[in-house]
This record gives structure tokens, C-alpha cells and sequence, in this order.
């Protein structure tokens, strides 16, 4: 990552892109609210309820946000349940400072899906 005056390097800005995409939507900012404040894995249909669209949009949603590693997603028989990935949104703030060109602490890693 390219910590000098210039612009971030093209694969880390590549990434922090693909972060504030994936909260460009209303839906999907309460999607993670949701799920970081409740702090326990969550049904699509418990995150339907709550948020009050259709589960295909839902489902949707949680596909964007797992991408990109917001959510991660647990299978408990033949059900799917939803978690916050704490390690990855704790980049998200580092990722916020970089980009408007403030000193941050050294960004953390994210790790694969499953990990957190």
C-alpha cells in the first residue's frame, strides 16, 4: 500500500471500492446495522422482519455484503444463518482514514470467509 503523498495504490483503492459500493445502498446499511448490533447470527427471515423488504431482496443483499466480506454466513442444517464479520468492519474505518488521506493505525487484515 503506498502510504506517500500520492493516491493509494490501484489494487488497495480497487478494494476500498468495492467496501463503499457495497454500502451504497440504504438496505444494505441496515442490513450490517442490523447484524452489528444485535451481535448473533440472524435468519434471512429474522433480517426480512426487521427490515421490512422481501426476501429475495434480502438474499440479495446479504450476497453483496458477503462478497466483500461485511457478513458471513453460517448453514445450520438447511438453514443459513447471518453474522457481522467484526475483523473486516473494523477495516472499514482504517479504509475511510487512507482514502481522505489521514494517518491511520496499520490497516488490518481481513480473513477469508469462515475466519473473524
Amino acid at each position: 500500500m503506498n502510504h506517500g503523498k500520492g493516491p493509494l495504490d490501484r489494487p488497495t483503492a480497487t478494494e476500498y471500492a468495492s467496501w463503499f459500493k457495497a454500502l451504497a445502498d440504504p438496505t444494505r446499511v441496515q442490513i450490517v446495522s442490523l447484524l452489528a448490533r444485535q451481535g448473533r447470527p440472524m435468519s434471512v427471515g429474522e433480517i426480512v422482519d426487521a427490515v421490512h423488504v422481501g426476501q429475495s431482496t434480502v438474499s440479495a443483499h446479504l450476497k453483496v455484503l458477503a462478497e466483500v466480506r461485511f457478513v458471513l454466513a453460517d448453514q445450520h442444517g438447511t438453514s443459513r444463518f447471518y453474522r457481522i464479520n467484526t475483523a473486516c468492519v473494523e477495516c472499514f474505518p482504517t479504509a475511510a482514514d487512507l482514502v481522505m488521506g489521514r494517518p491511520a493505525p496499520a490497516a488490518p487484515t481481513c480473513p477469508p470467509e469462515g475466519g473473524d
